[in-house]
């Protein structure tokens, strides 16, 4: 059967025309365009860094909801109740590999945001607005860790072991220990960091440590206070920090089970403190005899556990040195020989870490605690890394100054907390002391990076008196948000751009500084220009500065909030 053709009514008709005039030219071009693509070098792809993949160049990051005001994203309590109770397990850092539970929009700050006050007035205040956590003031009201006086919060002083105030407290210790002697401590359970504020009066700086727990955020307090603190707990892994580090290592009242698991805890003391240094315990078992029935305890429990106590220290190869009132002191050896020697003598044996088979005892970042003890090496035995101090200090004090023009504000108090995300050997921490600004520097030498050859610095930040951390920056650190005042980052995007990628380093920084903090960005050229493109969609205001050093390469970033 034919059909016939029956001619379109003239609409129509040119109706089809248009259409086959505009498909056909379509179709030819993207033939060409494929045609020419698969005989091309031209459009080979080539992979390119993690820092090339920055998605802010075409959006603006948004604020997240107001429940994330307080969020840590290694610290969520959504995400430890996946993990089991034991050991504290749960309360070590758990944190988020990727999207939805990586964090990829902004912290917002809370209803009423004030300025903190500036040092030393913040040590002793806070404004309710800023950590509005009332719990606190109730639940440890005899213990007078914190009041709540009209629209602030006032810091009097008191603590578990020191209702009556740290004062009192810190001088009674200094009877017992030469406190002048002593640079850096470490602060196991540390409340509202009360006992570090005190230390700060002799000269002392304080790491502070305590879990997330039901104390709504106790570090959060501290470094609200201007105090140095972070979220730590004794559970499976060592603590962030490498071995023979502090001159110090205090406990009251902190709720550790030191004789648990083979002195595990304990044995971790034994490997952060320096040789000669110290341990002090305040609260149970110390002096049970006088204090069982104020604490609820059988007096044969606690004498079990003093004792306990009593052969763990001795093994460790601890000296007692004090026993008075409620601190008991041990002083770790400057060698272990003449120990080894005497416990041999009583047919006992200490039971001394591996070396081939044992993880090294500088190693802190998620590495598991050692059941042994680290030998003390011989000063020759020690290797260092060659840092000629006086070329790196004049590097340093020239930077240091130029920084202070950039902020004029740097020497007088608004700046308190700082952290240098990238330290290498400390040099602008201890610039920054020998400038006299009253400021605290957080170290942090990143770990598992090819591009950092000063990962094995900490150690010698350490030795020069002041304090930090190992962290990888593919990670959110363990802390609060906006509780730092000023951010230095040397070289941290160049070192992690085959790693992770800058939108995350970047929002991690914005959890963390405070809304009107500062930001000192310094790295190539290149990478500053991607990084400002990122911090220009997170709103920030960034100026483009020179060096003003002979590199150059580098350029800074000053990103100032105030």
């Amino acid at each position: 059967m034919k059909m016939a053709w029956v001619p379109l009514p003239q609409s129509q008709n040119l109706n089809l025309r248009s259409i086959l005039l505009c498909v056909f030219p379509c179709s030819l071009f993207l033939y060409l365009i494929y045609s020419y693509a698969t005989s091309s070098s031209v459009f080979t792809i080539t992979p390119q860094p993690l820092l090339d993949l920055d998605y802010s160049r075409h959006t603006t990051f948004e604020f997240c909801a107001s429940n994330y005001t307080n969020y840590c994203p290694c610290h969520d309590p959504r995400r430890q109740k996946r993990f089991p109770k034991a050991r504290m397990f749960r309360k070590e850092r758990h944190c988020p590999q990727s999207p939805p539970d990586r964090l990829t929009c902004l912290i917002p700050r809370p209803v009423g945001y004030k300025t903190p006050f500036p040092w030393p007035q913040s040590k002793d205040s806070a404004w309710f607005t800023n950590v509005p956590f009332p719990k606190l003031v109730n639940y440890k009201k005899s213990q007078n860790w914190v009041r709540l006086e009209g629209d602030r919060f006032l810091f009097p002083g008191g603590g578990t072991s020191f209702p009556d105030g740290v004062n009192g407290y810190v001088h009674a210790l200094s009877r017992l220990l030469p406190l002048p002697h002593i640079r850096t401590a470490l602060d196991v359970g540390c409340g509202v960091a009360s006992f570090g504020a005190a230390l700060m009066d002799y000269g002392i700086l304080t790491m502070s440590i305590a879990p997330s727990d039901e104390h709504e955020g106790q570090v959060q307090f501290a470094l609200e206070r201007g105090l140095p603190a972070m979220v730590g707990v004794l559970s499976i892994h060592r603590l962030p920090f490498p071995s023979r580090s502090f001159d110090m290592a205090h406990c009251s009242r902190c709720l550790v089970p030191w004789t648990d698991n083979d002195g595990l805890y304990l044995r971790e003391m034994d490997r952060i403190l320096r040789p000669g240094g110290y341990w002090v315990l305040s609260g149970p078992p110390i002096n049970w005899r006088v204090n069982y029935n104020a604490w609820g305890r059988e007096a044969k429990e606690l004498e079990k556990e003093q004792s306990m106590l009593e052969e763990l220290a001795m093994e460790l190869c601890w000296e007692k040195v004090a026993e008075s009132d409620q601190f008991a002191v041990w002083q770790k050896p400057l060698n272990h020989m003449g120990c080894i020697h005497k416990l041999k003598t009583w047919g006992r044996h200490p039971k001394f870490c591996n070396s081939s088979s044992d993880p090294d005892p500088h190693a802190g970042w998620y590495t598991e605690m050692s059941a042994c003890i680290f030998a003390i090496p011989e000063e020759k035995d020690t290797h260092r890394p060659r840092v000629n101090f006086d070329e790196d200090n004049r590097r340093w004090r020239r930077r240091v100054s130029r920084y202070g023009e950039m902020l004029k504000s740097l020497c007088c108090g608004r700046y308190r907390n700082v952290m240098d995300m990238n330290a290498e050997f400390g040099g602008f921490a201890a610039t920054m002391v020998e400038m006299k600004y009253p400021v605290w520097v957080m170290n942090v030498v990143p770990v598992d990076v090819k591009g950092n050859i000063n990962n094995n610095s900490l150690p010698i930040i350490f030795e020069r008196g002041l304090i930090g951390t190992y962290m990888d920056w593919c990670e959110a650190f363990s802390t609060y948000p906006r509780t730092y005042d000023l951010i230095h980052a040397c070289g941290i995007f160049s070192m992690y751009k085959d790693k992770c990628d800058i939108s995350d380093i970047l929002i991690e920084m914005h959890r963390i500084v405070r809304p009107k903090g500062a930001l000192i960005i310094r790295d190539d050229r290149d990478v500053i220009m991607r990084v400002k493109e990122t911090t220009d969609a997170m709103r920030w205001n960034g100026t483009l500065l020179s060096s003003g050093d002979s590199d150059e390469k580098e350029m800074i970033l000053l990103v100032d909030n105030a």
